[in-house]
């Protein structure tokens, strides 16, 4: 573990639902993010960072504990996080920082407006002003340490980048970590001030794979984006009016991507890169290198020992996934082969449902196998738009093989025996109803404060 004579702030900002191609520094000209090029230019792009399971609740409790969705009993949307898996924020916070957490949590179970009161709940953040889960981006609503809600007056994002900037003016003599969860770009796509919608659908130029009826959809995201980039400058702009833009490792990404027309489908939970491909961008200035892009494959249970070890903190044995803090600073180190991908637990309201699915995704190719075997098989390089199923090919037999065998090494590695989704229920307890979902309540105040 390097020494590091001052231990450098960590801000963590991510989005919900944004795809990879969504944004300037991943070639999409057409959607302005000035101050994510911007960090990309002062920093580190990891053009190959992949969602493990393209779902909210699994991908947050991936990035908090480490671990793979099933590792930590949470790999459904409306489940709780359990109090005994060791998050980011607790490590940090044992090690002196002050740790804050601010926006859209969903992780504390199926009352989606309820409170998370103060303790093992909030898994290691102290400072709070969060909601579990909503998109009314015009209504929003958080909570502190009791359990009247408070009204954002603004935009969603907004609101909750200038509570980060008190945070950050607050603490700035302290070494910090903060995490600022947005709701958008997530639908819905045109709930935002007038003056934010600024994409006309008539003019947008589909990617190839991409319906028609999706362009009213995508100019509500990029307005979305284009907002969250605003906000994004806000920030970096108070650590330098702090003092400590060199002292703070920024780190911007997203929990999933969104379909978005792409092959007629919508939302989340699938296997296509448009679901699981997620900008990743992050600016640590004198420690990291300015402008490089790596293809190092960057997964969702990476990023906890990354970061810790960017920090120079001791990783602990719960983690499943890897340091690949090497890859950030260009120094080489490990190199994963593939990432592992999968929803081992899908559930209806996302349009176009699919099975469960496992696979994984290489620089190269996507290998997908679902409850019946084989699925889908692309060559991203030769096909970055996955027009071409290449299961059954004669010619692409031997890559088939070789990509079944490291699905077969990763499964046995993280302790997916790739059970059906009803058996996974039983195992951990879900209450699910007769749609296979967890029935959830949206009604702000509801929810018990004990634990479920």
């Amino acid at each position: 573990m390097p020494h590091i004579e001052r231990r450098p702030n960590l801000l963590f900002v991510f989005a919900d639902q944004m795809r990879a191609r969504a944004c300037g520094f991943m070639e999409n000209e057409q959607v302005r993010t000035p101050n994510m090029n911007r960090m990309a230019r002062e920093g580190v792009v990891f053009e190959n960072a992949v969602s493990t399971c393209p779902v909210c609740t699994p991908y947050r409790a991936s990035l908090l504990t480490g671990r793979y969705p099933l590792a930590c009993r949470t790999a459904m949307n409306d489940v709780r996080l359990p109090v005994d898996e060791l998050c980011i924020a607790e490590i940090l916070r044992d090690e002196g920082y002050r740790t804050g957490y601010i926006g859209k949590w969903h992780l504390d179970g199926p009352f989606r407006g309820g409170f998370t009161p103060p303790g093992p709940r909030r898994q290691g953040f102290e400072f709070w002003a969060a909601n579990d889960c909503t998109h009314a981006y015009m209504e929003t609503f958080y909570y502190r340490d009791d359990p009247e809600p408070i009204y954002l007056d603004e935009y969603s994002s907004d609101g909750f980048t200038g509570i980060a900037i008190d945070f950050i003016a607050e603490h700035a003599a302290d070494p910090f970590c903060l995490f600022l969860s947005w709701a958008p770009p997530h639908n819905p796509y045109h709930d935002m001030p007038a003056e934010y919608d600024i994409y006309d659908p008539a003019t947008l130029e589909l990617p190839d794979n991409t319906e028609e009826f999706a362009r009213d959809d995508i100019a509500g995201y990029y307005g979305h984006i284009t907002e969250l980039d605003r906000n994004l400058g806000r920030l970096l702009n108070s650590l330098e009016e702090s003092g400590i833009a060199d002292d703070t490792i920024v780190v911007f990404t997203s929990d999933h991507g969104d379909m978005l027309g792409a092959h007629g489908l919508q939302r989340k939970q699938k296997p296509w890169d448009e679901s699981i491909m997620v900008p990743w961008v992050m600016r640590w200035p004198g420690e990291l290198p300015r402008g490089l892009r790596t293809d190092t494959l960057l997964n969702s249970p990476d990023v906890m020992p990354t970061l810790l070890s960017l920090m120079g903190v001791e990783i602990p044995d719960t983690v499943q996934g890897s340091d690949l803090s090497g890859a950030a600073r260009g120094s080489g180190g490990f190199e994963p082969t593939s990432a592992y991908i999968a929803n081992p637990m899908p559930f209806p309201g996302d349009h176009h449902e699919t099975g469960p699915w496992r696979g994984v995704r290489t620089k190269t190719h996507t290998y997908v196998e679902d409850e019946h075997g084989p699925w889908l098989l692309y060559d991203n390089g030769a096909d970055p738009w996955q027009q071409t199923n290449l299961i059954g090919a004669p010619e692409s037999e031997d890559v088939r093989r070789r990509l079944a065998v490291e699905l077969a090494a990763w499964m046995q590695r993280i302790g997916d025996d790739g059970a059906p989704k009803n058996v996974w229920v039983e195992r951990f307890g879900y209450q699910l109803n007769e749609r296979g979902v967890v029935p959830y309540l949206t009604e702000v105040g509801t929810g018990p404060d004990e634990q479920i």
